[in-house]
């Protein structure tokens, strides 16, 4: 088996919040207080205030189905470095969950082809869904060091949808929009991923198996939301189908 590529260790390090082998923790309910104290700590490290840095999260599940979209992600991430660069720059936070429990997240990388290396070494593995510890990991690090958006990409939803959309509106009201590229045309899926965006103020996309186009328009997209916001995104729309896409959908 590959070494796993999530060690604490320098720029790497995991967030103080995962375990020492880069496991998320398990996700909790939060109480209305535990909403309303994040809520007012977010706002003081909004990532949209002037000279905030931009920061993206980028969510994968490496569940044994994935691997022909891990790989094209692999390859296409770059796109979404490239695109950010043009407006200044981007950090990403890589977030994957495979196998039996298992949810990981990077440090904030800002070298696509270090953030390529470490996907090079992580195999899919046969497991359920861990949407839940996503969303929750885009909550804490909302709050402690500033998120402006987040993507997800996957094709299956095997959890209770609304203990998702509770999440998904805690990201909503911390301005911390989600946005779900869907690979093939399950239904459950589609339904949770379209509330999830709802809810977040992003988008929910479909792309087709192997369609390596499509998912990096989207990819391009949502990096340049990430890194210059809606106005950037605006102008990536004037020329990018995958940019028009989004801000159709955003509030």
């Amino acid at each position: 088996m590959p070494n796993d590529p999530v060690k604490s260790r320098n720029s790497d390090a995991l967030s103080a919040k995962a375990d020492n082998d880069g496991a998320l923790p398990q996700a909790k309910t939060s109480t209305s207080e535990d909403v309303a104290a994040f809520v007012a700590k977010a706002r003081a490290l909004s990532p949209h205030a002037p000279g905030a840095k931009s920061r993206l999260i980028f969510a994968l599940d490496a569940t044994m189905s994935r691997q022909p979209t891990w790989d094209m992600a692999c390859t296409l991430q770059a796109d979404m470095f490239r695109e950010a660069a043009a407006l200044g720059s981007l950090d990403i936070r890589l977030v994957y969950y495979r196998g039996y429990n298992e949810c990981r997240a990077t440090g904030w990388i800002s070298d696509s082809s270090k953030l390529a290396t470490l996907m090079s070494k992580i195999d899919c593995r046969g497991g359920d869904t861990q949407i839940g510890r996503v969303l929750s990991d885009a909550r804490r690090e909302a709050v402690e060091s500033g998120v402006r958006a987040v993507v997800f990409v996957g094709d299956a939803m095997e959890e209770k949808v609304d203990a998702l959309c509770a999440k998904a509106g805690e990201l909503g009201m911390l301005k911390v929009p989600v946005f779900l590229f869907q690979e093939g045309h399950d239904a459950a899926a589609e339904q949770a991923f379209r509330e999830i965006a709802r809810l977040t103020g992003g988008a929910w996309c479909r792309f087709d198996p192997g369609a390596a186009a499509q998912l990096r328009e989207l990819l391009r997209a949502a990096a340049a939301y990430a890194a210059g916001g809606r106005e950037a995104l605006l102008k990536l729309a004037k020329t990018a189908s995958g940019a028009a896409q989004l801000i159709g959908q955003m509030k």
